[in-house]
């Protein structure tokens, strides 16, 4: 079943059915829909997906009190730090148990630029959200909000409307890690400038149903 088709109506948050899918299927259906938190939105353009059989998943080693939501059911904010120092969102998908999760990697701004633009102490608007931790401190998301409902909580996630209803969806090895770096399970939003960098090669793309 297509994104359409477990989309809710536009403006109402995507639930618990769109995410207890395989991960890479999620992932990738993600790119188009907007996350919201308070006076602040983006479209996603970026997404890679993490799964407990992989050994760059949080959850390979097994269960523990820093990755439990993971384990959880989907539809959830799996917020963690990276390094101490950046907040990074992630959405728990597949069936509750399976432990998987996909890292939100950049999204285009659409909302609350000017707030973005102080918190950020940036102007441009392609390098608001350019970056996992860049997302987060625009949109103000960090530790406190993970495990919540995102079809009701403090972060909501909106299925894809207008232009962004087929994307045309690029997919490449994940960045930033140093195991499982020859799986193709970044997702990127072809040609969006907000896509962060090294951005992927625009070949073999394909438009999303």
């Amino acid at each position: 079943m297509g994104a359409q088709a477990l989309a809710a109506r536009p403006g109402v948050a995507l639930g618990k059915r769109f995410f207890e899918r395989s991960v890479q299927r999620v992932a990738r259906d993600l790119i188009g829909c907007t996350v919201v938190h308070g006076r602040t939105a983006g479209v996603i353009v970026e997404t890679e997906s993490y799964h407990a059989e992989d050994p760059a998943c949080h959850a390979f080693n097994g269960r523990t009190r820093r990755n439990e939501v993971l384990f959880g059911p989907p539809g959830h904010a799996y917020v963690y730090f990276s390094y101490g120092i950046h907040s990074l969102l992630n959405f728990v998908a597949e069936p509750e148990g399976d432990a998987a999760a996909v890292l939100i990697r950049a999204l285009d701004p659409t909302r609350g630029l000017e707030l973005m633009r102080k918190r950020r102490g940036l102007e441009r608007a392609e390098d608001l959200c350019s970056g996992p931790g860049k997302l987060t401190q625009a949109l103000g998301i960090g530790l406190e909000l993970n495990g919540g409902p995102l079809d009701s909580g403090p972060i909501r996630v909106l299925p894809r409307e207008g232009r962004w209803r087929r994307p045309r969806i690029v997919t490449a090895p994940r960045i930033g890690i140093s195991k499982a770096q020859e799986l193709p399970w970044r997702f990127c939003a072809a040609g969006n400038r907000c896509v962060s960098r090294p951005r992927p090669v625009q070949t073999a793309l394909a438009r999303q149903g």
